[in-house]
């Protein structure tokens, strides 16, 4: 047998070494988000020029001849002028850009642009193709001219209106943000009152046993994956939406509204009704001495006295309905845009993390990664001011 001194210096040193190892790999992830959030703020997608050329045996570019080439060829970002001679269908060609090179690495393409028989076409906004016809059908020789793309502005990107990454190269979130925050305030201002009266209602009113029974249904749901709840809402609470309602479609925040605040009652209810059996039964009793009733006592005493566990379910509620991706997207519709009737579609940030994170790439990936910062700070904000508020009724 070991002493039991050496057994606790052991687990006193394994509680330090995993306490330190969970904050390690806490503090790595969230300075990893941040690192990789703040790269379109600070770096352009690319130092210089970048050209692509398919099915050429030779070109030359600005005096220089390039044999088979393959991946990019790169220039300077601030060259004025590049020049592609090359042979096509047996006839030597000409093609050149003229280009507008301004400050950080902001650079433009000057048209119109003289390709003879060749077509012209912008793939996006930072990328201009011309495309010439082959000998043969199938071999159309290709130049693809990249230009870098500046550091994009913080300012556009949470003030912007719209969201096009992968033609205009836009990035503006600002109608998600809102859009988070009525999906997120709709839900708290349906869901926790019921919550509330749910909880009392077990603790105050209920004889213990059938209050037991309930406890457990609310535990249950509580342990519900949320794909299930969204599932629910898109076979039940959408075609109810558009019935009643008679829109073209069901999918909008009510919506969501209605599926968020079904999601959020067993967290509040059951964090809620803890507290509320934790208040001393002197105060009830003291409380009915009085002459109260159990209503009036159950809304006056215990309620006020266990406010500070309330406003934690409620914390934890918020949290929950803030965070919340499945549910959201099968019942919200995904459309970017500002609303002014809350049977209109709308999309959260969450959502657009979740929906175009499988195929993004370059910059797209990294506002992605943007877009997890102003989410994470848009919950330490608004837990910041539930916590001011709940400390402040303490003080008082």
């Amino acid at each position: 047998m070991l002493p039991r001194r050496l057994i606790d210096i052991v687990f006193a040193w394994l509680f330090r070494v995993f306490s330190f190892t969970g904050v390690a790999a806490l503090g790595a992830i969230v300075v990893f988000i941040f690192i990789q959030g703040a790269e379109p703020f600070l770096n352009p997608t690319a130092t210089t020029i970048r050209i692509v050329t398919e099915r050429f045996d030779s070109i030359t570019l600005n005096g220089r001849v390039y044999e088979n080439p393959e991946g990019f060829i790169e220039m300077p970002w601030d060259t004025e002028s590049i020049t592609f001679r090359f042979i096509n269908r047996g006839e030597e060609r000409e093609l050149v850009f003229n280009l507008a090179p301004e400050k950080n690495f902001r650079t433009g393409i000057l048209t119109p642009i003289e390709a003879g028989d060749g077509s012209v076409s912008f793939p996006d906004a930072n990328t201009c193709s011309v495309s010439y016809p082959g000998a043969i059908t199938g071999l159309t020789q290709k130049i693809h001219i990249v230009l870098p793309e500046p550091p994009y502005s913080i300012l556009k990107f949470l003030g912007g209106m719209d969201w096009l990454p992968s033609y205009k190269k836009v990035y503006g979130i600002f109608p998600m943000i809102l859009g988070s925050l009525y999906v997120c305030f709709g839900a708290l201002l349906l869901g926790v009152p019921i919550a509330i009266l749910s909880a009392l209602f077990m603790s105050e009113f209920l004889p213990p046993k059938l209050a037991g029974v309930f406890r457990s249904g609310v535990e249950l749901l509580a342990g519900i994956p949320s794909v299930v709840y969204g599932f629910f809402g898109l076979m039940v609470i959408v075609p109810m939406v558009k019935e009643t309602f008679k829109t073209p479609s069901g999918n909008s925040l009510l919506s969501a509204v209605l599926v968020l605040s079904i999601m959020i009652l067993p967290t509040v209810i059951s964090v809620s009704e803890k507290c509320l059996r934790a208040v001393p039964r002197s105060r009830r009793e003291a409380s009915l001495s009085l002459g109260a009733s159990k209503m009036q006592t159950a809304w006056h005493v215990v309620l006020p006295h266990a406010s500070s566990g309330v406003i934690t379910g409620i914390i934890l509620g918020f949290s929950r309905a803030v965070g919340e991706t499945m549910a959201v997207i099968l019942v919200a519709g995904n459309s970017v845009q500002l609303i002014t009737n809350p049977l209109e579609g709308l999309r959260t940030l969450t959502a657009t993390i979740v929906l175009e994170m499988g195929y993004a790439e370059g910059r797209h990936a990294f506002m992605l990664f943007s877009i997890g910062i102003v989410l994470l700070i848009m919950i330490l904000i608004l837990n910041t001011f539930i916590l001011l508020i709940r400390r402040r009724g303490e003080v008082e």
